[in-house]
């Protein structure tokens, strides 16, 4: 149960808001990611396969994979934050479960508890081929909410 419920933010603003962070991040620009589905308490990330983003056998690399995973968390935990708040992730646990071969990835954040500073949320990561989904990843992560002061 959350103690601290959705910013009465409207979905638009939210949107927005998740927007305008996910732009300023360098490291998503380099890997090529982009912001999906945009909601209260969940975010969509997608990564096209690149031969640049692979490791020695083809597959996503790790770390490719890891980093949407944490943004998809990171960008949750933003939706359920108050204005003038941001997030920091402070610890995650990602459990690598089958190689992340596809056209694509696509972390699903979802934010599983919203405190008044710390906030936990479940990232799912799919490899997308053809349409179909198969999981990759799953990752357990504690954000902190700060002020952007």
């Amino acid at each position: 149960m959350n103690e601290n419920p959705a910013p009465s933010a409207t979905r638009d603003e939210l949107q927005a808001r998740i927007q305008s962070s996910f732009e300023r991040s360098g490291l998503l620009r380099h890997l090529g990611a982009h912001l999906g589905e945009v909601a209260p308490g969940r975010v969509h990330i997608h990564l096209p396969y690149g031969a640049e983003l692979t490791q020695h056998l083809g597959f996503f690399h790790a770390g490719a994979t890891t980093s949407i995973a944490d943004t998809a968390g990171g960008f949750a935990a933003l939706t359920m934050v108050p204005p003038g708040h941001t997030v920091l992730s402070v610890e995650f646990k990602i459990n690598l479960m089958a190689p992340a071969q596809g056209e694509s990835l696509e972390a699903v954040g979802r934010v599983i508890r919203a405190g008044r500073t710390l906030l936990v949320a479940q990232v799912d990561v799919y490899a997308v081929e053809l349409g179909e989904k198969t999981p990759v990843a799953l990752m357990q992560q504690t954000l902190m909410s700060i002020s952007e002061k």
